[in-house]
C-alpha cells in the first residue's frame, strides 16, 4: 500500500468514526424531537417512526402553559451563575497566573480537586450551610451552588490562558500611566475574549442543566428551574409522554443556540492556554 493509498483509508476511517459518532450523540435528540411531536398512544405503541407519525403540536401548547415560568428560572439561574463566575474567576484566575503565590500551587490544587468531588456530595454540605443562612429555595442560593462548580473550572480555564499572555504587554500599559486595574480591564480582559466567552458559556449550561443541585437546595414551591419541572413532570403525568418530550426539547434548544453561537470563541478559548508563548 503507497502513503497515498494509506492516507485516503486513513481520512476514511477518520470520517467513518466521526460520523458514528455523531449518529450516536445526536440520534437520542432526534429521537426526543420526534416524539416530541406525537401523541402519547403513537409513543407507546409496537412501531417506532424516524419520522412525526400524524404530528402535532399540542405537545408544545400544554407544554407553555405549564413550563414558561420554569423556563424564566433557569434563564435567571443560567445568566446568574455565569455572572458569578466571571466576576470571582476573571480576577482570580490573572491573579494566580500573574503574581508569584506561595499558596498557588495549594489553592490550584484544591481547584482541581473540586472538579472531581461529586456533587451530591457538595450539594449535601451546601444544604446544611444554606440552612442556617436562609438561602434554602432561592435564586443566590441555587446560583451559589452552581458556582461551587463552574467557578473552579472557570479559573483553571483562564489561568492556563493568562499564562500566554506576555508580560511585556501588561509593563507597556504600566509605563503609559496604567493603574494595575486599568491594565485588567482595559488590556487583559479584552485579550482574553475568547477564554472569557467560553468560561461564561460553559457556566450558563452548568447552571440551566443543573439537577442535583436544584433538587437540594428547592423545595419546588417558588422557585423552580426547568430540568426538576421536568423531573416533577414526569412524575405527576406519567402517561403524557408527549408532553414531556416537548418539555425536554424547551431544555435543549437555548442551550444548542448559546452553543453554536459561541463555537468558534469555544474552539479558540480552550485551546489559547495550551501552548505558551
Amino acid at each position: 500500500m503507497t502513503r497515498l493509498e494509506r492516507s485516503r483509508t486513513l481520512r476514511l476511517l477518520c470520517t467513518v468514526g466521526a460520523m458514528a459518532s455523531l449518529v450516536v450523540v445526536l440520534f437520542p435528540v432526534y429521537a426526543v424531537v420526534v416524539a416530541s411531536f406525537e401523541t402519547t398512544l403513537t409513543l407507546l405503541g409496537n412501531t417506532y417512526y424516524f419520522l412525526p407519525h400524524a404530528a402535532t403540536l399540542q405537545n408544545y401548547q400544554v407544554v407553555l402553559q405549564a413550563q414558561a415560568g420554569h423556563l424564566l428560572t433557569s434563564l435567571i439561574v443560567g445568566v446568574g451563575t455565569a455572572v458569578l463566575a466571571l466576576v470571582v474567576a476573571v480576577p482570580a484566575a490573572y491573579a494566580l497566573a500573574k503574581y508569584p503565590l506561595r499558596v498557588t500551587v495549594v489553592l490550584v490544587s484544591a481547584l482541581l480537586v473540586a472538579q472531581i468531588v461529586p456533587s451530591i456530595v457538595i450539594a449535601t454540605s451546601l444544604f446544611k450551610v444554606f440552612h442556617w443562612i436562609h438561602l434554602l429555595n432561592s435564586y443566590p442560593g441555587l446560583i451559589l451552588a452552581d458556582g461551587t462548580y463552574a467557578i473552579p473550572f472557570a479559573i483553571l480555564v483562564l489561568r492556563a490562558f493568562f499564562f500566554s499572555l506576555p508580560n511585556e504587554v501588561m509593563q507597556a500599559a504600566r509605563v503609559d500611566g496604567a493603574t494595575e486595574w486599568q491594565t485588567f480591564l482595559r488590556i487583559v480582559v479584552p485579550l482574553g475574549r475568547s477564554a472569557v466567552i467560553t468560561v461564561m458559556v460553559f457556566a450558563f449550561l452548568n447552571g440551566w442543566g443543573d439537577f442535583i443541585f436544584a433538587l437540594t437546595v428547592l423545595n419546588g414551591t417558588t422557585v423552580e428551574p426547568i430540568t426538576l419541572a421536568i423531573y416533577t413532570y414526569l412524575g405527576n403525568f406519567t402517561q403524557d409522554w408527549g408532553a414531556v418530550m416537548a418539555s425536554v426539547v424547551f431544555a435543549i434548544v437555548p442551550a444548542a443556540v448559546m452553543l453554536v453561537v459561541a463555537q468558534r470563541y469555544i474552539a479558540s478559548g480552550l485551546t489559547a492556554g495550551s501552548v505558551v508563548g
